[in-house]
């Protein structure tokens, strides 16, 4: 019995399992596995795009966010220049479903970082906070980090000065306020000394007065804005929303009940709005099978191009997908008849929103954690929780892929009969109602030697909340390799802002990206083919 003792104890020494460290590199992470932890600049672009809003099942989204505020400290002190191009980068490419993070880390290099650092984020305003509700949060962060000084006051100015006059017209019409601040507000506090149209504008945000100076011509953004708070007739709604290009944001709320305001709307609708708007639009009557409307819906969803030009992010497809596709909305009352095609535009943007991915010819393991934690908290502060967003995310790779096999994990495999035919809807519902336990990473390596399967590559979309394993990931992908003679690889898409990954930094042949970064797929094929 003693030699048995000896011999295991002996064995747990050179395989300890995930409640034990691996090496002294290793963390323990918020479930009290022992995993890796990311460099300080991967945990930026983590909040970057996925945010901490939601928390997880672990930890409090006041934890994380802290957690994170502290990183932004430490590169922002390391080198601000950098953090700041690394905001832009991001913000402007659309790879993250939200901008608030990017404003965030934006406002305190401008406030915290040196005197470059500063400057430099001031001047990036324009960059980062492209219409007004940005600026209103930009602002309210950075109240928070700094007094209202010179630099802020001109960065505010310089961001109305940069805009035309019909750009600046839909901007303070369509997004009036937000954070307890408006644009009257800003234009007060700032008193900027404006000319011609901008002038016209500043002082009808400002006095409520409407006049063009020396014969110039008022922004038809504005005319047309005022125009329809007079209006009380669908009829004239509309006319005026096809002669001005009224956008919604300006509708008096009791036009909204009709399908002939919607129909106005609907002609040159942003696709962000219409993309929000499915469900209004379904619920008034406009949307319905083989009308003109959902023809018009169904190809602008389509349109690659325009979802790219948009910066439509995934999750926005994702979430509308989920949200249309029952027919009600995720608040309130109402429900809607959902139209195929429109469910099925959904989820052909969904894999049209990330960027374009050639296939790697190479034989992918999924592996889709979908134990307890990953149904806790959310993805960038929408009602999707990481579990729902994994599973869409490995439908990516099923499109794309000739050869994959799809699997979900816990404590226990749970084979998921995923292809490229499987909805978005479908995907996510099967998920939803699996029974769910404890997390164990290295579950996808351990079944794939113990079946058999031949994998090039394994592609583990996780929180990296494992612990219940008796084989740590890294241990259970080399004996996969050493017993196959496949030189796997390992990518870890993690779904939840966390300083964790199960991938060793150290070995070349894993890599460690963000869950619904939109450019994710293009950069796993690429780490593949290599």
């Amino acid at each position: 019995m003693g030699r048995n003792y000896l011999s295991a104890a002996a064995a747990r020494a050179v395989n300890p399992p995930q409640s034990e460290p691996l090496n002294k590199r290793q963390v323990k992470n918020n479930a009290g596995g022992f995993v890796y932890a990311v460099d300080d600049w991967k945990r930026l672009d983590r909040f970057l795009i996925l945010g901490s809003e939601g928390g997880t099942y672990y930890v409090s989204e006041h934890d994380i966010t802290k957690t994170n505020i502290n990183t932004i400290m430490r590169v922002v002190a390391e080198d601000g220049i950098r953090v700041v191009n690394r905001v832009i980068e991001i913000s402007d490419s659309g790879r993250a479903p939200k901008n608030d993070p990017a404003l965030f880390v934006l406002a305190y290099a401008a406030s915290k970082g040196d005197l470059q650092t500063r400057s430099y984020a001031l001047n990036s305003l324009p960059k980062v906070a492209r219409i007004g509700t940005h600026l209103f949060h930009f602002v309210d962060y950075a109240r928070k980090f700094r007094g209202m000084g010179r630099g802020l006051r001109s960065a505010i100015t310089e961001w109305y000065a940069s805009k035309n006059a019909s750009q600046l017209a839909s901007q303070v019409t369509k997004y009036q306020s937000r954070d307890g601040w408006s644009h009257r507000d800003l234009l007060r506090l700032v008193h900027p000394h404006f000319e011609g149209a901008h002038q016209v504008i500043a002082r009808w945000v400002v006095k409520g007065e409407l006049e063009a100076e020396d014969g110039g011509s008022i922004p038809r953004a504005l005319l047309g804005h005022v125009a329809i708070q007079k209006a009380t007739d669908p009829k004239e709604a509309a006319e005026i929303i096809r002669e001005f290009g009224v956008v919604r944001e300006s509708v008096p709320t009791q036009l909204l009940n009709s399908p002939e305001v919607w129909e106005a709307l609907l002609e040159n609708m942003p696709l962000t709005a219409l993309i929000r708007n499915l469900g209004n639009m379904s619920k008034v009557g406009l949307l319905v099978p083989m009308s003109d409307a959902s023809k018009l819906v169904v190809s602008r969803l389509t349109d690659n191009e325009a979802l790219k030009k948009a910066r439509i992010h995934p999750i926005q497809l994702l979430l509308a997908a989920k949200v249309y596709g029952q027919g009600k909305g995720m608040k309130g009352s109402g429900s809607w008849t959902v139209v195929p095609k429109v469910a099925e535009a959904l989820d052909d943007g969904f894999y049209a929103s990330f960027k374009f991915v050639q296939p790697t010819g190479k034989r992918h393991y999924i592996g889709v954690d979908v134990s307890g934690s990953m149904g806790c908290g959310t993805i960038a502060g929408t009602p999707l929780t990481p579990r729902e967003g994994a599973a869409a995310l490995s439908l990516v790779t099923a499109r794309t892929e000739e050869e994959y096999y799809i699997a979900g994990f816990q404590s226990k495999l749970v084979k998921l009969p995923f292809s490229s035919k499987t909805t978005l809807k479908d995907a996510v519902n099967r998920t939803a109602n699996l029974s769910f336990g404890s997390t164990d990473c290295a579950a996808p390596m351990l079944d794939a030697l113990a079946q058999g399967i031949k994998a090039d590559v394994f592609e583990v979309i996780t929180d990296n909340e494992t612990w219940a394993g008796n084989v740590h990931p890294m241990v259970a992908l080399q004996n996969y390799r050493n017993k196959t003679g496949i030189n796997a690889k390992l990518v870890v898409v993690g779904m939840t802002a966390t300083e964790f990954t199960i991938a060793d930094p150290a070995d070349a042949g894993t890599l460690d990206v963000v869950g619904f970064d939109a450019s994710a797929p293009a950069v796993i094929a690429d780490f593949v083919r290599e």
